[in-house]
């Protein structure tokens, strides 16, 4: 099942999240970007099908997502401890722990959103498993993450770490990123049919930022899915 890539140690340390801890909320922090990413996940999120449903944020950081959820129970999970705390005073119901072994019961969420983690761990396969496990029959599944392209190599990494708003330096390991094909594949074993759309940030936004005319950078669907790109699909209701 785990058709997509392993990587090096060389790169993509976890305590560079720790190193940065009062960034997460900085607008024109390392963490930019992925504050402008948790805007747009947001709208791939269903509306909450009642009261209190729940949404298991993995890896979910010092909780960006949260001030974009209407109607959710927001339960986050991430490795930092001090991601854990900033996302807790925003808000957020955290709990400790590794993706690749989540804590909670199968079946128990109505929404599973993995955003910017499946190129940092060594076998996504075994995220998505766990992902899947713990969402509901007709739950929605929701990530994004880099692909697995010479294109994404020079745009994510090579151009992007030296752009403000872009990720800190050696956040990200080529060998990490993400085969598409693999990805789909290994969701509809699962039991998930994921759709995928190419994602950018607006040119324009972008150049109002820097000017300090705009707080943030909107992201913006594209077809091309060949550097970022979204997942979306609803879990059957036999896998």
């Amino acid at each position: 099942m785990d058709g997509l890539r392993h990587g090096t140690q060389e790169r993509n340390r976890p305590e560079q999240y720790d190193e940065l801890a009062d960034a997460w909320w900085d607008p024109r922090g390392p963490f930019a970007m992925l504050a402008w990413l948790a805007a747009h996940r947001a709208t791939l999120v269903p509306p909450a099908p009642r009261e209190g449903a729940l949404l298991l944020d993995l890896a979910c950081g010092g909780g960006l997502l949260a001030p974009h959820l209407r109607g959710y129970r927001h339960v986050g999970l991430d490795l930092s401890p001090t991601a854990v705390r900033v996302a807790r005073a925003h808000g957020v119901t955290t709990v400790q722990g590794d993706v690749t072994r989540l804590p909670f019961a199968d079946a128990c969420a109505d929404v599973v959103v993995a955003g910017e983690v499946l190129e940092h761990v060594a076998h996504p396969a075994v995220l998505l498993a766990e992902a899947v496990r713990v969402l509901r029959p007709g739950g929605t599944l929701v990530l994004d993450t880099i692909a697995d392209t010479r294109l994404a190599k020079v745009v994510s990494i090579t151009v992007a770490e030296r752009l403000p708003g872009g990720p800190p330096r050696g956040l990200h390991d080529p060998a990490l990123l993400v085969d598409r094909r693999a990805l789909v594949r290994t969701c509809a074993d699962l039991g998930v049919d994921l759709r995928l759309r190419g994602l950018r940030p607006s040119a324009g936004d972008y150049l109002r930022w820097l000017a300090g005319r705009r707080d943030g950078v909107r992201m913006v669907a594209t077809p091309l899915t060949s550097v970022l790109f979204t997942g979306t699909g609803s879990k059957r209701a036999h896998g």
